[in-house]
Order: C-alpha cells, then sequence, then structure tokens
C-alpha cells in the first residue's frame, strides 16, 4: 500500500519508520528542510511514560490563577478573540473533573507504557544513538504541600503496576547528587526508575536516516496546501511541488493539523500551546543533573543531554506565535541555577521555542477519521516524544488493517462524538 505521511516531527517518522517495516510503500512531506525542525527540535528530553497525566486535572482551575500571578510562572495567557482558543480552553475546563481525569490518564499511561516497550525494542534491533540515559526521572517538590498532593497518581501508578518511589530530600541528593548544591529548599520527590532520556532531534534524525535506507522517500521543503477529495476518499494532498496521490493518507502535522482537516468537516481539537527550552553547555560534571528531573514548582524539566543540559516547560497559549520572550528564559535559567548552580555555562544557552499540540482531555488523537482512507497521528501535547514509537506502531497497524496490540479505540477522533 502507498502511504503519505504528513509532516517529519518525531510522530510523522516514527509513523513512516513502522509503516515501511509493514511494507508499505512510505513518502514522507514537511515544508523543513529536514526531520524534526519544529516542535520535536528541542523539548525537555524526557522519555516518561510515568508522568503521562493530562493537565486538565481536579484543582487545576484554582492553581492557574495562582500560576499567573507568579513572578517565574508555569502558565502563561495572552487572551485573543480566536474560536478556537476559547472553545479548547472550555473544553479543557470541563475536564478537571476526578472521574474524567482518571479517564483521560489511564489512555495516556496505557499508550506511553506501550511506547516505552516499542523504544526499547526499536533500541535493540538497529541500535540508534541519541544520547539516551536509562536512569529514570525525579519529580522534585520544594514544599510540602505539593509532596501531600501527589495521592492520586501515586494511586494511579501502582493501579497500573508502574514502579515508583517517594523520596526525601536525602533520596533526593542520592539519586541527584547535584540537589547537594542547592541555593533553594528541598522536601522530598516522586521518583519513576523506569523512564529515559534523551535527544528527540537525534532519534528522530537517526531514524529518519534508516527509514530511507528501507524505502521511504522524504519530501523536504515542500509545502502543503491542502487535500483534494473524490467519491468521499482523499485522492491527493495538494503540495508546492504538485500532487502527491496513495492509497492510504496520514496527517501527523502536530498543532497544524486542525487547519488541514477542517475543510473535510472535521472538527479535530487540537491547539497550539508553546513551550520554551535552553540548552546549556555543561561547566560541572558533578553538579549537574545525572538523568531528567522535574521541577514541580516551575513545571520545567532539567535533562542531561551528553554534555549539555536541555531546560524545557512552561505553557504558553497565545495562539500560533513562535517569538522568544526573555521572561521566559530567565525564568528557565532560575530553575537551573536555583537546583544545579554554576552546573552549566548558562551565558552560552541557545533558546528555542517550539508549539506542542494538545487536546483539551491531554490524550492524542490516533486512528481513522470518517474519511474512509485519511488518518490521524496528532495532539500529543508535551508527550511527543514519550509516545512517539507507540502511537507509530499503532497507527501502522491500523493503516495495515492489522488489531493493534492495545486498546486503541478511545484515540481515534470519534472519542468527541460519541
Amino acid at each position: 500500500m502507498k502511504v503519505a505521511v504528513l509532516g517529519a516531527g518525531v510522530v510523522g517518522v516514527t509513523s513512516a519508520y513502522y509503516l515501511a517495516k509493514a511494507g508499505h510503500e512510505v513518502t514522507v512531506i514537511d515544508r523543513q528542510p529536514g526531520p524534526a525542525r519544529e516542535t520535536s527540535h528541542a523539548n525537555a528530553g524526557e522519555v516518561s511514560p510515568g508522568y503521562a497525566s493530562p493537565w486538565a486535572a481536579p484543582g487545576i482551575p484554582a492553581k492557574a490563577v495562582k500560576w499567573l500571578l507568579m513572578d517565574h510562572p508555569p502558565l502563561i495567557l495572552r487572551p485573543k478573540l480566536d474560536a478556537a482558543m476559547i472553545g479548547w480552553l472550555l473544553a479543557m475546563l470541563r475536564n478537571c473533573t476526578p472521574g474524567r481525569y482518571a479517564l483521560n490518564k489511564s489512555r495516556m499511561v496505557r499508550l506511553a507504557e506501550y511506547s516505552r516497550d516499542r523504544l526499547i525494542d526499536l533500541r535493540a534491533e538497529t541500535a540508534i544513538q541519541y544520547d539516551q540515559r536509562m536512569q529514570g526521572t525525579l519529580q522534585l517538590f520544594r514544599t510540602q504541600h505539593q509532596l501531600d498532593g501527589i495521592a492520586k497518581d501515586v494511586e494511579v501508578l501502582r493501579a497500573g503496576g508502574v514502579p515508583f518511589e517517594v523520596l526525601d530530600k536525602a533520596g533526593c541528593i542520592a539519586a541527584e547528587p547535584g540537589l547537594a548544591n542547592s541555593r533553594d529548599p528541598l522536601v522530598g520527590g516522586l521518583r519513576l526508575p523506569n523512564d529515559e532520556t534523551g535527544d528527540c532531534f537525534m532519534f528522530t534524525t537517526a531514524l529518519a536516516k534508516l527509514a530511507a535506507q528501507m524505502g521511504v522517500t522524504f519530501q523536504y521543503q515542500t509545502a502543503i496546501s491542502g487535500l483534494q477529495t473524490e467519491g468521499g476518499r482523499i485522492s491527493a494532498v495538494k503540495t508546492s511541488r504538485g500532487d502527491v496521490t496513495a492509497d492510504a493518507y496520514l496527517v501527523a502535522l502536530g498543532s497544524y493539523s486542525p487547519a488541514l482537516v477542517k475543510p473535510l468537516g472535521l472538527r479535530l481539537p487540537v491547539y497550539p500551546v508553546k513551550g520554551y527550552s535552553i540548552t546549556v553547555p555543561i561547566a560541572d560534571a558533578d553538579r549537574a543533573p545525572v538523568s531528567t528531573l522535574l521541577d514541580e514548582s516551575y513545571k520545567i524539566a532539567i535533562t542531561r543531554l551528553g554534555s549539555r543540559i536541555r531546560v524545557g516547560g512552561m505553557a504558553e497559549i497565545s495562539g500560533y506565535t513562535n517569538d522568544l520572550h526573555p521572561q521566559r528564559r530567565r525564568t528557565l535559567e532560575h530553575s537551573l541555577q536555583s537546583l544545579f548552580p554554576d552546573a552549566g555555562r548558562v551565558n552560552e544557552a541557545t533558546f528555542w521555542s517550539g508549539l506542542r499540540p494538545m487536546t483539551p482531555d491531554g490524550t492524542p488523537v490516533i486512528g481513522a477519521t470518517p474519511v474512509d482512507n485519511l488518518f490521524l497521528n496528532t495532539g500529543h501535547g508535551t508527550l511527543g516524544w514519550t509516545m512517539a514509537c507507540g502511537s507509530g506502531q499503532v497507527i501502522a497497524d491500523l493503516i495495515g488493517r492489522t488489531e493493534p496490540a492495545i486498546d486503541t479505540r478511545d484515540l481515534a477522533i470519534s472519542r468527541y462524538t460519541a
């Protein structure tokens, strides 16, 4: 079967790899000059299935008000007269109930755990290298109130059989020795020993090369302008280099997916939530993190990537804007310097932002659509890297009419109309 994959981020490339592995003839189309040049380029570097949680949770509306008033806010809201933004925010608020949180988290953990297993298999099969580490993730709490609030997450982890450790201050320092130099008080943490880290850009670039060796065609610097229909099916994807035809079409365009499928009558509730990162050269390896630390106070991840430290996070709801605000950089620097002082050469850091494609319930949209030969793999939010391999395998199975290894019925776009 000929399959056109629209988008060459980590989700699009992993989808192409698994489709090619299943024997399909695959073409990947992307407007950038290479893979992983947008949201996948400089993300936080976590592969953290245990922390797969929807942002829409009980208590979040009240917390959001507090966050907006902080000196270094993890949430930035820049409202505008945008029906898509308003609708997405209202839908997210409707998901902030205990019942919906538990349901959405169970979906996300199911996919994320499966994805972690597929990544392990992929690594064994290909020996792919991407500055990976398998030393767990530590969620760090600076206050007792934060530590006391983990009960619902621990309950879900325990129910899902996910290994975890609740640590005191000494335990946190044992897991991350650089925290001994912290300038801020530490209370404790929640550690997931099975989580991993790695450079998403390195991974996606390396996997794209492997996919090309398997016969996948990559059409870079090719803008996608629309989908052409005939007889209730997609007949071609219209691009800046002409029409591309296939038997099946997979939309993996992240935040830009809704605009492409809207003319087909599909309402895809994916909206961009901007994240920021800095990449800092390590100055003192003994003071640097050994894996990934999640700074609960500022919702920032600090990750060791080879000779670099990646500091990423925050959630800015401001539409399709990719500008870089100096205040966001100061927040990232503050988190790093307060916990791992003098670990990196912050003055040499590179500053980046990307648009995470978020759904209001946190779960990505993966599967078939009412259009017979059109499929979706998008809306992964902050977990595109964590869920990429599982999502790629699942969508390859579905396109190939093979039963996936996990239940995918509640991942498709149909869940928004049920």
